[in-house]
Parts: structure tokens; sequence; C-alpha cells
């Protein structure tokens, strides 16, 4: 059973974490020849302060370009 977690940062939309999961769910079942009803997907959200790119929080380098 193919168990597949994405990590995004907050702020898309129900519609959005919608079709990223029908669209994964339908790739890697075709990749793995995996019946779909068979693939799981969780979708972990993370606040932009938990997030850090090149020693710096998301929040801190979108605060930082405005």
């Amino acid at each position: 059973m193919p168990f597949i977690q994405i990590n995004i940062l907050k702020g898309r939309s129900p519609e959005k974490k919608e079709k990223l999961i029908h669209d994964v769910s339908d790739l890697v079942s075709n990749v793995l020849e995996a019946p779909v009803e068979n693939v799981r997907v969780m979708i972990n959200e993370l606040e932009p302060e938990h997030w850090g790119i090149a020693g710096q929080s998301v929040k801190k380098r979108k605060e930082g370009s405005e």
C-alpha cells in the first residue's frame, strides 16, 4: 500500500489540496501499477515560522522581501 506524505506551507485552499491528493494518487497508482484505492496521501501543513531555508524561517524571509 503506497503511503505518500507531502509537506507544504499553510495557506492553500481546500480545493487545491483536494486536487493535489487526487493527482498524486493517480500518478502513484499509474507508476507503481497499484490500485488507486490502495494509495494513501497525507498532507502536513507547516507554519511559515516552522520551515527554514538557508538558516532563516520562511516567515522571516517573507518579511524581509516586503
